[in-house]
């Protein structure tokens, strides 16, 4: 069963129609644990949501649109994010639907630049606790260091969900931002070895 991230990310139990209710794509580090609508998920069912990268908008001021970022590993290496899942049987045809939700905290220095959130990115050695029993471990959900990370200005191409190729990452001109220069991985860069990326389109990040 492949999970469905962004249409119904958490669909609450005894619900009979899974079109109506909130349908929140994303959890507040802040807020995870209380909220009712997570806290059950939150205690029991987290996973991890591996990814190359994910993209931001920056608010462009005087301009009527959104400058959609890239942000990834400087040496491109994938890496995990927490996330939260839930399992619900439609009453109506009796098909289990299994959803996830990506937990967000506030932006490190370099996220930090574009917008105030940012995706959890769990530290390889808290994968096991992470996905363990313990109800509560909170202390996980950092806002990850900028050192290792980069990120480019790219098309607004990439605010439809059908061009959904390599292409979309290639660096467009915008002003250069701190820590965000160019590697030899970047695609777009002629020495480099750009793939399309195998993460979801992580979107509005303020929830």
């Amino acid at each position: 069963m492949k999970p469905d991230w962004g249409a119904l990310a958490r669909i609450p139990h005894g619900c009979s129609d899974p079109r109506g209710g909130r349908r929140p794509i994303n959890a507040k580090a802040e807020s995870v644990s209380r909220l009712p609508t997570f806290r059950d998920a939150y205690a029991l069912r987290r996973c991890i949501v591996p990814v190359d990268g994910f993209f931001e908008w920056r608010a462009m001021r005087g301009a009527g649109r959104k400058q959609p970022y890239a942000i990834a590993m400087k040496d491109r290496s994938p890496f995990g994010l927490a996330g939260l899942w839930e399992n619900w049987c439609d009453p109506n045809t009796g098909e289990w639907e299994r959803t996830f939700a990506v937990i967000t905290v506030p932006s490190n220095e370099l996220v930090g630049q574009i917008h105030n959130r940012m995706p959890a990115i769990l530290k390889p050695e808290t994968f096991d606790r992470w996905l363990g029993l313990e109800r509560d471990p909170h202390d996980l959900l950092i806002s990850y260091p900028s050192e290792p990370m980069t990120m480019w200005p790219i098309s607004t191409r990439v605010n439809k969900p059908e061009n959904d190729d390599p292409s979309i990452l290639e660096r467009v001109g915008a002003r250069r931002l701190a820590g965000s220069a160019r590697s030899n991985h970047e695609p777009g860069n002629e020495h480099g070895c750009g793939r399309a990326w195998d993460g979801h389109k992580i979107g509005d990040l303020n929830h």
